[in-house]
């Protein structure tokens, strides 16, 4: 809508970008005279629209962005092109606008946001105690978490500290219900025995899963952060990256959940370590994507200010994620050391054995570590060996275990099981 005056700077400013317009007298009454309409490319709305700042029509302007399904123009042709060629990070990406728009309705209401949380770490706590895949990426697809990450990373780039607080205020509360909903789930279900008695959760191939994360969770939240913000800013169904977004928060957190209600220490902290690792680089990825590609305050004077908010939660949030990388990495180091020892001793088994030559065969290994800080120490060795009926065994335990403590370079206990097989 044009102000009074401003009429003729709009005309010439549309004009001198080759934009296809149509204006209409404005006749309500108010302080606008006149309403210009224009199609243009997706690249082309936001310096247009700085044009039309310089022209006079400023943040106090109605203005209405709407998508069009169809332009048929060979002009409208010719300026998408222009654009294209143009603009540095390609002609898909959406004006400033319309990102902190979109990333306004990604946020949801309160309730329903908490409502949402809810109902998915339920479900997924649910799947984790089913062991069921299924239910699990059942309850990533009705989780909000996109939003909340979207828009504090919005906030910081456009240097709307509201927008950035929001976010991450509903961050916390979303991971905060999340774990609490998972916990009192979990506590009811045992209380009241809808699980068998005396399972072990960590049995469950989906709750151990989320045991012992090592450094490619952070590849899985990086992703999602990436893809979450190009989703954003580039007008696309935000739905399944969505999902995406949920895979990373969602199930851990409620394996939080299932570790406080059954009382495993070591799987709240496995746990909590993904969910923590996970919203800082969603954040991070996110918020580097954006910068990248060009989005700053309207306002130039305030640029300087959204470069500092910009590099200031950068670097918390790479300090953060470093700091629990730590942890990463020495599980990471102990799942590389525990499978390395235990193909080793295998090995060396296997090759005793045969030099035994009495008919012997492993049939089982099965090699226990313990300890606090990685690589932990091998302390318990258990072998199962297959003989011939009649066969002799005298001497292989005492062989076996001389074997294993050179493999390893260490004493450790050593037991070893025969079992006789029959072949027909």
């Amino acid at each position: 809508m044009i102000p009074a005056g401003k009429r003729a700077a709009v005309v010439r400013a549309l004009d001198d970008e080759g934009v296809d317009y149509v204006v209409t007298d404005e006749t309500s009454g108010r302080e606008y005279t006149a309403v210009a309409t224009f199609p243009l490319p997706t690249a082309a709305v936001e310096p247009v629209l700085e044009r039309l700042r310089e022209a006079g029509i400023d943040e106090s302007t109605y203005t209405v962005i709407v998508a069009a399904e169809t332009v048929i123009s060979r002009r409208f042709e010719a300026l998408e092109e222009e654009y294209a060629e143009e603009s540095e990070h390609g002609g898909d990406r959406i004006s400033r606008e319309e990102l902190q728009a979109k990333a306004d309705d990604l946020a949801s209401g309160l309730g329903t946001y908490v409502l949402m949380t809810v109902i998915s770490a339920v479900i997924a706590t649910a799947g984790l105690l089913l062991d069921s895949p299924a239910t699990v990426v059942g309850s990533m697809v009705i989780a909000p978490l996109i939003g909340p990450a979207m828009s504090a990373a919005v906030g910081t780039v456009v240097d709307d500290e509201d927008t950035f607080r929001r976010g991450v205020r509903m961050q916390v509360l979303g991971v905060v219900v999340a774990i609490a909903a998972a916990t009192l789930f979990a506590y009811a279900v045992r209380s009241l025995a809808l699980v068998p008695p005396g399972l072990d959760p960590l049995e469950l191939a989906e709750v151990a899963e989320r045991l012992a994360p090592n450094v490619l969770v952070l590849v899985v939240a990086i992703g999602a952060g990436i893809a979450g913000i190009v989703s954003l800013m580039t007008g696309v169904s935000a739905t399944l990256v969505g999902v995406m977004i949920a895979v990373a928060l969602i199930p851990p957190a409620a394996a939080v959940g299932i570790g406080i209600a059954f009382q495993i220490p070591r799987l709240v902290v496995g746990a909590g370590v993904i969910v923590a690792v996970n919203v800082l680089s969603i954040n991070l990825s996110a918020l580097v994507v954006l910068w990248y590609e060009g989005y700053r305050p309207q306002r130039w004077f305030r640029e300087d200010n959204a470069r500092a908010a910009f590099l200031k939660r950068v670097a918390v949030l790479v300090a953060a994620i470093a700091i629990l990388s730590v942890f990463l990495g020495g599980v990471t180091y102990e799942s590389y050391v525990a499978s390395t020892t235990e193909a080793d001793i295998r090995s060396a088994t296997g090759d005793e054995l045969a030099t035994l030559d009495s008919g012997l065969e492993l049939l089982e290994l099965d090699v226990e570590r313990g300890g606090t800080i990685p690589p932990l120490d091998t302390e318990r060795v258990t072998v199962t060996v297959g003989a011939p009926p009649g066969g002799t065994i005298d001497g292989v335990a005492s062989a076996l275990d001389d074997r294993i403590e050179t493999t390893i370079g260490d004493e450790v206990s050593v037991e070893v099981r025969f079992v006789t097989v029959a072949r027909a």
